[in-house]
């Protein structure tokens, strides 16, 4: 009974090694002393010098080791702060962490950013001008903070997201398939109408965007949280 506990344990140990970084291999060493520990005894040995050839093959894999990756080296943008100094900002280690995930959290990074900067404009926009039609009016609506429930009964929100579904089934899905495979930079659309042509000027334009981005992210969190409890439209106060 105690060997096919012992068993259970390594199995269970062996399927989460599928989904590990090769850089972990320091849980395995770990495990195997832990496991030792529970059965030193020659019948057990044998399952110990499984988790040895485990170990072993892990550690020769050719992915970089945690220590030597640094996702702000190379061509990735964003590493400067407002005065233009470097600044990498990684507190939880996720970009070391998880190399293969790091164009997929810029192109987060620069999608949520995109829609912050253009909600940011429309937050303050809708307590000057309304678009066409009762149901958007002052006198239907007169505080823009109220604007997305009240328009949630009257169904335009559910238009909203019928049509950034389909954008997300048409253009996201496989632009993110074709970033995956190393054919299309993260946040890449190829809408370069007003871009620079030089590398340089393109270079500083996407720092500008990551920044902008990420100043309109903690914008709009104050804008929603001062117009909630103040009651009262731009400039919030």
């Amino acid at each position: 009974m105690q060997d096919l506990k012992i068993l259970f344990i390594f199995l269970s140990f062996g399927a989460t090694l599928a989904f590990q970084p090769s850089y972990l291999t320091h849980s395995t060493t770990k495990t195997y002393q832990l496991l030792s520990a529970v059965d030193d005894s020659p019948e057990g040995r044998g399952y110990w010098k499984v988790s040895e050839m485990v170990e072993e093959a892990a550690s020769s894999s050719s992915s970089p080791p945690r220590s030597s990756y640094n996702v702000f080296d190379g061509s990735l943008a964003g590493n400067s702060d407002f005065r233009g100094k470097e600044f990498n900002f990684d507190p939880l280690e996720l970009a070391s962490s998880y190399p293969p995930l790091v164009p997929w959290f810029r192109e987060c990074e620069l999608r949520h950013g995109r829609t912050a900067m253009l909600a940011v404009i429309g937050f303050i926009a809708t307590d000057f001008v309304r678009i066409p039609g009762a149901m958007y009016s002052f006198e239907a609506i007169p505080k823009t903070i109220d604007i997305h429930d009240a328009l949630l009964k009257t169904g335009p929100m559910y238009q909203l997201l019928f049509w950034v579904g389909l954008w997300d089934l048409l253009i996201t899905a496989p632009a993110v398939k074709a970033m995956g495979e190393g054919e299309r930079e993260p946040g890449d659309f190829a809408w370069k109408w007003f871009a620079p042509t030089t590398d340089s000027g393109l270079a500083v334009k996407r720092d500008a965007e990551l920044k902008n981005g990420r100043l309109a992210m903690i914008a709009l969190g104050g804008i929603a949280t001062q117009s909630v409890i103040t009651g009262h439209g731009f400039p919030y106060i």
